[in-house]
């Protein structure tokens, strides 16, 4: 008996931001997603720019977070993400970038995280730092926000690399959405307004809508790419840029 296709679809894009491109850095942020049926998992990471092997640190962990998450029963979700991350941080202190192979040596892969487990009507985002989700319900054009966390200054974030990452880990559960996104912190000054307060429409409903609409995943795509490379989104905003969007 063939599988169903999937009725999910995803569209996602990560773009250089004008510092790294300034400096001939490659992009720190890094996404993953994976579908099973009705079930998807998408997970998206920003390195830190002042971690030598951030991009390490936000693959290993987007990677990880799908490949365990996906079989996951969702009523146990929590302690899977949790099981998840601690997976995560144990290959970077094995990895062989890390000199130390101890906890010391993990604040060279510091990475923050942001991602969803959905399936069939009920959904879970879990975050550690600075960046973003947001479920747009199929009801009363409500959505469910997890917002940015920062350290005590603006300029600080937390790291799932951290040694008391388990306080600085948030679920948000939701239900009934009919689309998502997930987002690294060069974008989040776009898609929300009034301090992080409330969700810039004028950004996030003309996005869902187009990709909702586009059935040509590579006009999608590039559309998104564009979104997010043009000359006013660098000027505001200097970071990498990633936007992951799931349509239900």
């Amino acid at each position: 008996m063939k599988n169903k296709p999937s009725q999910i679809s995803v569209v996602a894009a990560s773009v250089r931001g004008a510092y790294h491109t300034s400096k001939n850095l490659p992009c720190q942020d890094y996404f993953c997603h994976l579908t099973r049926g009705s079930k998807l998992v998408a997970v998206v990471a920003d390195g830190a720019g002042s971690a030598k092997y951030g991009k390490i640190g936000a693959k290993i962990v987007c990677e990880t977070l799908c490949d365990m998450l996906i079989g996951a029963q969702f009523q146990d979700m929590r302690r899977k993400v949790s099981e998840a991350l601690e997976t995560a941080r144990q290959k970077l202190i094995l990895h062989r970038f890390n000199a130390l192979k101890s906890e010391e040596g993990l604040i060279d892969f510091a990475a923050t995280v942001v991602g969803a487990v959905c399936h069939q009507n009920k959904g879970l985002f879990f975050h550690i730092g600075d960046g973003a989700a947001v479920a747009l319900l199929k009801e009363n054009g409500g959505a469910v926000i997890s917002r940015p966390e920062n350290g005590v200054f603006s300029c600080e974030t937390y790291f799932y690399t951290m040694d008391d990452w388990q306080d600085s880990l948030r679920f948000t559960p939701f239900e009934k959405a009919k689309s998502l996104m997930l987002m690294t912190d060069g974008v989040t000054g776009f898609a929300f307004k009034d301090g992080l307060e409330y969700l810039e429409q004028k950004f996030v409903t003309p996005i869902d809508a187009f990709l909702r609409l586009e059935k040509n995943r590579g006009r999608a795509l590039r559309a998104l790419n564009n979104t997010l490379s043009t000359p006013t989104a660098h000027r505001l905003n200097p970071d990498d840029k990633t936007l992951l969007w799931a349509g239900f």
